[in-house]
């Protein structure tokens, strides 16, 4: 080999060796892998819009503000929480209480919000939520109603009111003959039946009483309680991934006080 190869090779080989070192700057860098999820983070729902069915004619939990023409209520305020924290969009759809449960159970809403009562019976076509209030069912009458609630059970000329499908009938008919008690299609139109004399009373829920109190301030009182021990919650359509987001974000909202706040707000809780 000549002494100017040798020399060409020894520079060819240094700058190999300094091509090794060199930073790999010009090479495309590989994906960092992502930092765990962090512990106790909620679900994100990604802007999705959730079809929730209200009735509309259930105070305190929705029902429509006479001066704005809006639907408003613990459910309305409680939902847009719910995905303000799991990233959704509620869309309200005003449903009749009657066929709503097999209106679920095929999938035509996402979520029902209407004080629904938790049975063994409704959970076999929909999934529900955790319990957010615990309430019981009382006898609305009129303010000037002088009969205790055990008279008016055994007065014959008794007629009671309530709502149609609702656990509130079935306790109305444990309580009073099955002839004595008017099922009405909404509790609003039970309770004009109420105020107008047509009936003597209205079971219902403890809360709704006192949201149709509120409402037609001085007018009614409650006779008496009838059951105190019903877990309300937002039922689903059978296998609903939402449902788990939704009970996240109600433990969330229990954990940091909003929700007992909004049961205050709205009467739920004292």
């Amino acid at each position: 080999m000549s002494k100017l190869s040798w020399i060409l090779s020894l520079l060819l080989v240094a700058g190999l060796l300094l091509s090794g070192c060199a930073s790999p700057t010009a090479a495309p860098t590989q994906e960092q892998p992502q930092p765990p999820a962090e512990e106790g983070k909620l679900p994100d729902l990604g802007g999705k819009k959730v079809t929730i069915a209200v009735e509309n004619a259930y105070p305190p939990f929705n029902y429509i503000d006479s001066n704005t023409g809006q639907g408003i209520g613990w459910d309305y305020d409680v939902v847009r929480e719910i995905c303000v924290r799991i990233n959704c969009i509620p869309d309200f759809k005003e449903a009749a209480w009657d066929g709503i449960f097999p209106a679920m159970q095929a999938g035509e809403f996402d979520m029902l919000a209407d004080g629904v009562t938790i049975t063994d019976e409704r959970k076999l076509i929909v999934d529900f939520s955790m319990p957010y209030v615990i309430v019981g069912q009382v006898l609305l009458v009129r303010a000037d109603e002088g009969m205790s609630i055990d008279e008016m059970k055994a007065d014959a000329n008794v007629v009671v009111g309530t709502q149609l499908g609702t656990t509130n009938e079935i306790v109305a008919k444990q309580n009073f003959p099955e002839e004595r008690v008017k099922s009405f299609e909404d509790f609003g139109a039970a309770v004009l039946a109420l105020l107008s004399g047509d009936i003597d009373g209205v079971v219902i829920d403890t809360v709704s009483a006192a949201g149709f109190m509120g409402e037609n301030e001085g007018k009614m009182k409650i006779a008496g309680t009838l059951t105190s021990d019903e877990e309300l919650g937002f039922a689903f359509p059978p296998g609903s991934d939402l449902r788990a987001a939704v009970d996240a974000a109600l433990q969330a909202m229990k954990d940091d006080g909003t929700l007992e706040a909004l049961n205050k707000k709205w009467g739920l809780t004292d």
